[in-house]
């Protein structure tokens, strides 16, 4: 009987500090007027800096929607937004330990990751792939043998790449960048052979390119990803308004408009259109959304 009574009352502790921390999350966002939103630096077109310096993209201007809707939850018209730029390495840590309330770039929503925070509904659906030069010879992963490839950093398709390495009789050679910019400059410079990334991001970083007829995406995906905003583990409130939000930019088709604007039409820095139609992933994504990892 003691020990029943005890395990309660540690069930009941857990619960309630469960709760104390979804709550403490809105209560600082109420008493300080602020909230920290995690944001890419290069990640085109989900989150990046334009010619300006200015953080633009389509998962920014969808959080923009969902401050809005904080706004009014918490009756904070005059809320303050920080905008706190992370990195693949860094992007959960600083979620995790309060330096960002949200994160809402390209972060891949998987099981691992969500046992260290909290995603939101998925706002996105990508396919791992490959960008080469259009005289490479490259046309898919198999073709790979013998190349120098890049990946960035602490992503899912750095490990991706490595398992798919390993499972093959001739090699490649990995090269690992910092980041999304800095993987497509070794392409773009001639110290790789290919890019190994999300297509989105790609195409993305084609948009940036010098001479963006260069470069083509190729190959049948190594996986299928979706991506979500992150949050804390427990921040059940938090999560419960940024669901909603989301959930509504998607079935009113604001989101829709949104995907055009960064997809179907001339995005910064230089004007190029990718000319990505949303595929049928998305739109079903769109019409019934969830936050279910793809993994």
């Amino acid at each position: 009987m003691l020990r029943f009574l005890f395990l309660s009352a540690t069930l009941l502790c857990c619960a309630h500090a469960a709760t104390a921390q979804s709550i403490d999350t809105l209560k600082r966002i109420a008493d300080t007027g602020t909230i920290n939103l995690g944001h890419r630096e290069s990640s085109v077109p989900f989150s990046y800096y334009d010619n300006r310096r200015q953080v633009v993209g389509y998962s920014h201007d969808l959080m923009l929607k969902v401050l809005e809707a904080l706004k009014t939850e918490l009756n904070l018209p005059a809320l303050t937004l920080k905008l706190v730029p992370v990195t693949p390495q860094n992007r959960l840590a600083l979620v995790q330990n309060g330096a960002v309330d949200i994160e809402c770039g390209s972060t891949t929503h998987n099981r691992e990751r969500a046992r260290q925070v909290a995603f939101s509904v998925s706002i996105f659906k990508i396919g791992t792939r490959l960008m080469v030069a259009r005289d490479s010879g490259i046309h898919d992963f198999p073709d790979l043998a013998g190349k120098r490839v890049v990946v960035t950093a602490a992503t899912t398709s750095e490990r991706l790449l490595r398992l798919f390495n390993e499972g093959i009789g001739r090699k490649f050679s990995i090269v690992v960048a910092k980041d999304h910019g800095e993987s497509f400059a070794m392409l773009e410079g001639g110290r790789v052979d290919a890019f190994m990334m999300d297509d989105a991001l790609l195409y993305g970083e084609r948009a940036k390119a010098h001479e963006p007829e260069r470069w083509v995406v190729v190959g049948s995906p190594m996986s299928s990803e979706v991506y979500g905003c992150m949050m804390r583990s427990g921040d059940r409130e938090l999560k419960r308004i940024v669901d909603a939000a989301l959930t509504q930019l998607m079935q009113s088709g604001e989101a829709m408009r949104i995907y055009a604007k960064w997809f179907e039409r001339p995005i910064p820095p230089r004007g190029l259109n990718l000319n990505w139609p949303a595929s049928p992933d998305l739109v079903e994504l769109y019409r019934a959304p969830n936050d279910q990892p793809v993994d």
